[in-house]
């Protein structure tokens, strides 16, 4: 009984997690007047598979993508290189200070993104990057997450991997690269995976930098569905669903790797 008991807690949280997403695919194949209806229904009276492509053409959704992968890839490299570099500095390298300073930078996981658009704003206006594609990216080319979670994962490699490069008269970033990072794959397949998650789903920061289409991305495209005089919610159930395809892909391909990365960058 105890077994079905947390079976049936574990079924729910599912459908808990899954039905926002099963109501949107419904709704995005629903004509126009059932989306809200009194009382509410999955399927409905016909498809509407046209719903996708009246979605598509309602504004630049291949620019959309197009900047959407470009900002998420370039954010995500430069993350995991200029994460993995600093991981490897606070994890196997000895200075002054150093535990100081990796408290200090873990306190800033504290500060909510919100408090620095402001002062990120400011900085980029007087770059003269507004509206520019290094004004989406720059600011966020390095996650503290990312250096925490590699710092982990590094501290718990045996100490004979590094002796060993030693002896071979590597450098630090011939080992990083060379042999560290190769033993790494589960954990810069996580952090690959949630950097490019959040860069792909950044709203607010799009929203503020961008002020010309040609510069969006997809969760700032789909505002295009709204207006003063209503909502095409038909439209825009739509139009999120081929905007999380990537997503899903990404986290299927990486989903091994991210469940296997984040449970050994907690051994130690």
């Amino acid at each position: 009984m105890r077994k079905v008991g947390i079976y049936l807690c574990l079924v729910v949280l599912v459908l808990f997690v899954i039905g926002p997403f099963i109501w949107m695919l419904s709704s995005s194949v629903k004509p126009e007047g059932e989306v809200l209806t009194k009382v509410p229904h999955l399927l409905p009276s016909h498809f509407e598979f046209r719903n996708y492509l009246d979605a598509w053409k309602s504004a630049p959704f291949g620019r959309y993508f197009l900047n959407s992968f470009l900002v998420s890839a370039i954010e995500t490299g430069f993350d995991l290189t200029l994460g993995a570099m600093a991981a490897y500095v606070f994890a196997r390298m000895d200075f002054v200070g150093k535990r100081v300073i990796f408290l200090i930078l873990l306190a800033t996981m504290m500060v909510p993104g919100e408090v620095l658009l402001i002062p990120n704003y400011i900085t980029l206006t007087r770059l003269n990057w507004i509206n520019t594609y290094q004004g989406l990216i720059v600011p966020w080319i390095v996650s503290v997450f990312t250096i925490f979670l590699m710092r982990q994962f590094f501290m718990s490699l045996p100490q004979e991997i590094f002796d060993a490069a030693d002896l071979d008269g590597s450098g630090p970033m011939r080992t990083l690269f060379g042999m560290v990072m190769p033993l790494s794959k589960p954990v810069w397949i996580t952090a690959a995976v949630i950097k490019f998650v959040g860069s792909w789903n950044a709203f607010l920061w799009v929203l503020i930098v961008a002020n010309s289409p040609s510069y969006y991305t997809l969760p700032v495209g789909l505002v295009n569905f709204s207006s003063n005089v209503g909502t095409v919610y038909n439209q825009l159930m739509a139009a999120a669903t081929f905007s999380v395809i990537p997503l899903v892909v990404v986290f299927l391909i990486g989903q091994r790797y991210f469940i296997e990365g984040v449970a050994r960058a907690g051994i130690k």
